[in-house]
């Protein structure tokens, strides 16, 4: 296997495990009375604002916030909470990536793009997981050493993406953009060669794979490595346990702060496979310790390196959670309608949008940087046909969910209960 295709199939699977804890996450919410009236709650004063369209809250160079809340950009944030959750729920992967560069596409700074995704993460974190009932095979000496490695990383993030901020404003547009276009264009187009392959074959894409937690070689060669200090882990799955240093997963950690912190994300995408396939620990295990990664990292990210300079919205941030918990129910309901081949394809079509929204503003952000020397036109009419794509893909993506959830919604209303009523209260 060539070395693009392991990096695809990472990040494909990385993709999935977001997708899977953000489904798992939203349904606890939705599932549970309480936590909803939570969220109600939290929203009425942030609604308060909004249709209030109150004044100037933060400016200048050094925290940027927009001039004025209003009801607008509030509604653009739910409708971008919504398409990124139908794709969650529909496609199982990708939804996250899209929101930063949607937030972007629709006039957001990209530094407050990013603080405010993070804190929109953590927000859903903390309301939906329920922490005790998956803590049982955590690590804790494994949890340990990546969330100091994974704190140090969020403080390097946030950093760099302060301190080219503070530099120039447009060096740090371009510099977030670059990051997306890269990761989206290496994935969005390796998804779409995967897509084309599995029409020509039997493969339909309605069977989904698991993930296997024996060693390969790249896992047993980190394992090897025995700089103190050594963790034991998975006592109880392998006798005597396996060991790795405590430096790799600190390192380890330090990656998936420094991608959260940039990015946007919180770190989860990376920490699933980067546990199972690099330092080889169970997937019982992981699946703990990647949630309370998830909350520290996009919290103490979203909090100290973002929040307190003035570099989260959380009109925003509330708006894409309301909007994403109604999208990721009706796509989750919608897969059971649609052949996967088609979700399969939209995956691959979703993630090159985003790729063509954020490579088409790099032309415009080097001419203003005089990196290089377009007309302005040009580079203005690149940046726009970009915009166009992003958002005609995007809605014709919803359009086509949401049309085959309602034509489809007497025969979902038959199927088992486990995702049906959304506001059924949550067994114990």
């Amino acid at each position: 296997m060539s070395i693009g295709r392991r990096v695809f199939e990472f990040l494909k699977m990385a993709s999935q495990e977001h997708a899977r804890w953000d489904y798992e996450t939203s349904m606890s919410i939705l599932k549970n009375r309480k936590k909803m009236l939570i969220l109600l709650a939290m929203l009425v004063p942030i609604l308060a604002v909004s249709f209030l369209e109150a004044g100037d809250m933060i400016g200048g160079k050094t925290a940027y916030a927009p001039a004025f809340y209003s009801t607008n950009i509030f509604l653009v944030s739910i409708a971008i909470g919504l398409c990124a959750g139908l794709i969650t729920g529909c496609i199982g992967a990708g939804g996250g990536f899209i929101i930063t560069p949607a937030l972007m596409a629709a006039g957001v700074k990209g530094i407050l793009a990013v603080g405010t995704d993070l804190f929109h993460i953590f927000a859903k974190a903390i309301m939906g997981t329920a922490v005790h009932k998956k803590l049982g095979n955590v690590s804790v000496k494994l949890a340990i050493a990546f969330l100091v490695g994974s704190a140090g990383g969020t403080f390097i993030g946030g950093a760099l993406n302060k301190a080219l901020y503070d530099y120039d404003p447009l060096m740090s547009e371009a510099f977030i953009s670059l990051v997306y276009a890269v990761l989206l264009g290496f994935l969005g187009f390796y998804a779409l060669a995967d897509f084309l392959k599995s029409r020509k074959s039997a493969d339909t894409g309605d069977a989904h794979g698991g993930s296997s937690a024996g060693l390969n070689e790249l896992s047993q060669k980190v394992q090897k490595f025995s700089l103190a200090p050594v963790i034991r882990f998975d006592e109880d799955i392998v006798p005597g346990g396996r060991k790795i240093s405590g430096v790799v997963v600190a390192l380890g950690g330090v990656v998936v702060g420094v991608m959260a912190a940039i990015m946007g994300v919180g770190g989860g995408f990376i920490t699933f496979p980067m546990f199972v396939y690099v330092f080889g620990v169970s997937s019982m295990t992981t699946v703990g310790t990647d949630i309370l990664q998830i909350i520290f990292t996009a919290g103490l990210a979203a909090v100290s390196q973002y929040a307190i300079y003035g570099y989260v919205f959380y009109t925003l941030a509330m708006g894409m959670l309301l909007g994403s918990l109604i999208g990721i129910q009706v796509g989750a309901l919608t897969t059971k309608v649609v052949k996967g081949i088609h979700i399969r394809g939209f995956y691959a079509i979703s993630i090159i949008a985003g790729f063509i929204n954020r490579a088409a503003t790099l032309p415009k952000k080097m001419v203003e940087l005089e990196m290089i020397n377009l007309s302005k036109d040009l580079v203005q009419t690149i940046e726009s046909v970009g915009n166009v794509i992003f958002w005609v893909v995007v809605a014709f993506f919803a359009a086509w969910v949401i049309g085959k959830f309602i034509m489809n919604i007497n025969k979902l209303r038959g199927e088992d209960e486990a995702v049906a009523p959304v506001l059924v209260k949550e067994e114990a």
